[in-house]
């Protein structure tokens, strides 16, 4: 598990990295322009790094489904050098699964006047650049999506379905209020994650207004791997108890001296 998170970690540091400064220094600057290359750059690391979160979202699912399902084979399957391998093919896939639709939005004319209606090159925008209509392109893009995101989705509820059967015929309260703790975390950044990106790249772009692409952007992009460490940082029993005493704090005022 330590290893996923490790890694998980790891991309969400880029996956904010490939967007967030440049947006920043966009906002600062008076001509917010971004090179034709750079554009169609930041379009494959930025979707290449999402499509690595939904594998790795996967990998932690069956390793939970693993560990609760089958807890006497999980140190036999999930081995050091497996895990290390999940990562790896995960990071492959991530950054091999994007290469076609980047390649077809950028086969596409573009005319002028080259202005983004959004904050990122996101494949929405881009299109409406384009000097001829391209519904295919659209068309395969979503398509693409659908069963990136579904295929992925499925795989994570299914392996979710399986752990709640299990945990459910735990007889003691306190087997089954552990059984679930451990995958709380994880369920409500895949609630976040896939929530997001839902709304925004299984339907077809056309249908999404310019300003609810923005939100919705802004919030699985930014927002979500805001809220990610808080959320696996509340297992942390130092953590909950932090976050008691500065609540009692903000109810109660400062505390009082204590008194000999």
């Amino acid at each position: 598990m330590y290893i996923l998170l490790a890694n998980f970690s790891f991309l969400e540091i880029w996956y904010v990295t490939s967007t967030v400064p440049n947006m920043l220094a966009n906002l600062l600057s008076e001509t917010s322009t971004i090179s034709f290359y750079g554009c169609f750059l930041q379009f494959y690391f930025f979707f290449s790094m999402g499509t690595t979160e939904t594998f790795f979202l996967s990998a932690m699912a069956f390793d939970r489904y693993l560990a609760i399902c089958r807890p006497l084979h999980y140190p036999t399957v999930m081995t050091v050098q497996r895990c290390i391998r999940i990562g790896a093919g995960c990071w492959v896939c991530g950054f091999s699964c994007f290469l076609l639709p980047v390649y077809l939005i950028s086969q596409l004319p573009f005319c002028g006047p080259n202005i983004i209606d959004h904050f990122l090159c996101d494949p929405g925008p881009l299109m409406k650049l384009s000097c001829v209509p391209a519904p295919a392109t659209e068309i395969i893009c979503a398509i693409f999506n659908s069963v990136l995101i579904f295929s992925t989705f499925l795989f994570i509820t299914s392996s979710y379905t399986l752990v709640i059967r299990s945990v459910l015929r735990v007889p003691s309260a306190e087997g089954r209020h552990k059984a679930f703790s451990t995958c709380g975390s994880h369920l409500a950044v895949v609630s976040l994650f896939y929530g997001s990106i839902m709304v925004m790249y299984v339907s077809p772009t056309a249908g999404n207004p310019a300003g609810i692409q923005k939100i919705v952007t802004l919030f699985y992009s930014v927002m979500t791997p805001f809220f990610n460490p808080l959320i696996y940082s509340l297992r942390n029993k130092e953590m909950k108890k932090a976050l008691r005493k500065l609540f009692q704090i903000m109810r109660f005022g400062q505390r009082q001296p204590l008194k000999n």
